[in-house]
């Protein structure tokens, strides 16, 4: 007897075929893994197809894999991660999706199938400079309009670039070079002899 995720994964196999380059399952979860070329058609075929339905994206992020796995990351930089729902057969699925360029990624967008992509694209662009090809109305979300850089970068410094102030000598709201001198926080641990826990 098969189960309802066993079934899904052999459907997303035999829909996707060569189309799927990575496949896992963890914790009741499926992970796909497609390549950019082939993001449009694959969501087609997800949305489409009879077997899968996923009428519903319900959630699109940027992932930077700088520095993952403590420097031993050895593939693209940038991905974004799609999470799909099927309201009509009640499954999900996670598409993951490396930009092939790490010096400027694009995917095009996904707009045109699932407008619920519209302010996700714009949310991982702001956080995470993904270029979304195509996208209708690609600027910022949630940082400021004249705010430099890309805050969830990895290199993005944890202090900033840039600092706002108002000015009540010019009676505006001013950019200028943060003023904060930059240190690395490490936690001084203090161990009293005898204390024990519990």
């Amino acid at each position: 007897m098969t189960t309802r995720l066993e079934r899904l994964a052999e459907n997303l196999k035999t829909t996707l075929g060569e189309k799927l380059s990575k496949f896992s399952e963890h914790v009741g979860e499926l992970t796909i893994e497609c390549k950019a070329a082939d993001l449009l058609s694959v969501c087609v075929l997800l949305r489409d197809d009879e077997k899968l339905k996923f009428e519903q994206l319900i959630d699109l992020c940027g992932v930077d894999y700088s520095g993952y796995g403590e420097g031993a990351w050895e593939g693209a930089r940038f991905a974004v991660v799609y999470h799909f729902l099927s309201i009509s057969l009640n499954h999900r699925v996670r598409l993951k999706v490396f930009a092939a360029d790490d010096d400027f990624p694009v995917l095009p967008t996904l707009v045109d199938m699932w407008s619920a992509a519209n302010w996700f694209e714009r949310e991982a662009f702001d956080l995470y400079g993904l270029m979304f090809e195509g996208h209708p109305d690609l600027r910022r979300l949630l940082t400021d309009y004249g705010f430099i850089g890309h805050p969830f970068r990895k290199d993005f410094p944890m202090i900033g670039n840039v600092e706002m102030r108002y000015d009540p000598e010019q009676q505006r709201v001013i950019y200028q070079p943060v003023t904060i001198e930059p240190r690395d926080n490490v936690p001084r641990i203090i161990r009293e002899e005898g204390f024990h826990n519990g």
